[in-house]
């Protein structure tokens, strides 16, 4: 957290596995853009030397969740972040970015390719037809693919250890078994979408960037650059953040449809989804 408690930024992790060679890669590309990378293309980029079939790769993935005395300092947030979740934001995801690139290190070390998605130079947010803006990789559905948790009405990922965490992966040339995915439909873990309750997360936001609609990102968006005023006026250093929708609601820190919960519990795996028309 770089103060004077010296106190580590996350609790502890989560990590699951997709292989490259998923079809939920391909249906990214439908609905979220052509832009976004399957595992195949951003490694295949970045790993000249290295070429690899999409059944070759493996997508680590791993959830970073908030500790329980950051939530709890964001829970009584009205605006802004609270500073420890203005610190976890900031030095949290240096820490984050460290991982990845440690990772990739230690791949290569004993034998593996691999590269992290996030941290190649041409990583870029693209104007998307119809979700107003998005990324070339996202560290969330890289998430979802790898078992690790589904979206909510606010666009965050419900994780076994809720919603208030941070994510990251590597795309490597390994084979490890993939995570098996404990739900076929992408909002299962969020209680709005399970059965019309809840919707806390809307009365969080404080610029109503959330609705019953959905997520307004540009709202969103322009709450964080101002935050980062109130950051440096009143933490003392450059930052930024907000977490709002994160903390105080149900998802915080776990599963909240009790259904879910307890499937993932007894290690229940549903059927796939019907494919896509």
């Amino acid at each position: 957290m770089k103060d004077e408690t010296q106190a580590p930024a996350w609790d502890l992790a989560l990590v699951g596995f997709a292989t490259g060679a998923d079809p939920i890669w391909q249906q990214y590309k439908a609905y979220v853009g052509a832009f976004h990378w399957t595992p195949w293309e951003v490694f295949n980029q970045h790993c000249p030397g290295e070429l690899a079939a999409a059944e070759e790769l493996t997508v680590i993935s791993w959830v970073l969740p908030q500790r329980e005395m950051v939530r709890k300092a964001n829970r009584r947030a009205k605006k802004y972040p609270s500073i420890e979740w203005a610190r976890t934001r900031v030095y949290g995801e240096a820490f984050n970015a460290a991982l990845r690139e440690h990772l990739v290190k230690r791949l290569k070390r004993i034998g593996y390719a691999a590269v992290a998605p996030m941290l190649v130079p041409n990583w870029t947010i693209v104007k998307s037809k119809h979700y107003s803006y998005a990324s070339s990789w996202s560290e969330r559905h890289a998430a979802h693919a790898a078992g690790l948790g589904t979206f909510g009405l606010c666009d965050g990922l419900i994780t076994a250890k809720g919603k208030a965490m941070r994510v990251g992966s590597v795309v490597a040339k390994i084979s490890i078994e993939p995570t098996p995915r404990p739900y076929n439909d992408h909002r299962a873990y969020c209680l709005f979408f399970a059965n019309g309750t809840c919707g806390k997360c809307i009365d969080r936001c404080p610029v109503r960037a959330i609705t019953e609609a959905g997520h307004d990102k540009e709202k969103c968006r322009l709450h964080l650059a101002r935050s980062r005023e109130h950051v440096k006026k009143t933490y003392k250093f450059d930052g930024y953040g907000c977490g709002l929708c994160q903390a105080g609601v149900p998802c915080e820190a776990g599963i909240p449809v009790k259904a879910a919960r307890e499937a993932l519990a007894r290690g229940e795996i549903p059927p796939p989804p019907p494919p896509l028309a």
